[in-house]
């Protein structure tokens, strides 16, 4: 399965969000943003599934892609175009035999063996971080950086998303290292002109 178009995935943090989380999510779609997960973790059941069919609803217009993170029933419930697995979570073949061949599976990796694991299953991407030490989470790390990304995507055969610390100013690089695309969560989570930011990004995985 392709990924969407352009390959930027955005996580949401409405803790990190300076303005209501719809109104970021929808002011990255207006910069041209067409894929966004809905992580959330803390929110109980019910709260994250009105959240996921609002973005659903927000996205629609915008014909973009909404996925949730390691929440299969909330994905079935609202319909959810796919599912992003943390590590030791659901199995990624599970989750294909649950939402079906046109679902959109990733899964989060750190080291090359998630990476390898990951890549023997179902999925159809990964995210591999992090790249670069991130302010939305302090602490996290060693940071593999350029080159010890480079190194495992070159052996990966799947499409593999840079995680973690990921800039405009830092995207070039690391789509010349071997990345198909770019995950952020904090950057776009705290900017004053989300649509704006989102358009550099654009503009970055274009040079």
């Amino acid at each position: 399965m392709s990924l969407p178009d352009p390959p930027i995935l955005l996580i949401t943090d409405r803790k990190q969000a300076v303005r209501p989380l719809i109104e970021v999510v929808a002011a990255a779609f207006d910069g041209g943003c067409r894929w966004v997960m809905l992580r959330e973790k803390d929110l109980g059941d019910d709260d994250r599934l009105a959240l996921l069919h609002r973005l659903l609803e927000i996205a629609q217009p915008y014909n973009a892609t909404v996925i949730v993170n390691g929440d299969l029933e909330a994905a079935l419930s609202a319909g959810a175009h796919g599912v992003h697995l943390p590590q030791k979570n659901i199995d990624p073949t599970t989750a294909r035999e649950r939402l079906g061949e046109n679902a959109l599976i990733g899964v989060s990796t750190h080291t090359l063996a998630e990476a390898q694991t990951a890549a023997a299953g179902s999925a159809d991407y990964i995210t591999l971080s992090p790249v670069h030490l991130s302010p939305s989470k302090p602490g996290y790390g060693p940071a593999l950086t350029p080159d010890g990304f480079a190194k495992i995507a070159a052996q990966i055969p799947l499409p593999v998303l840079a995680l973690g610390g990921v800039e405009a100013a830092n995207t070039p690089p690391l789509m010349a290292s071997g990345a198909a695309g770019i995950a952020i969560m904090g950057t776009i989570m705290r900017a004053d002109n989300p649509t704006r930011q989102i358009a550099s990004f654009i503009r970055a995985l274009r040079l």
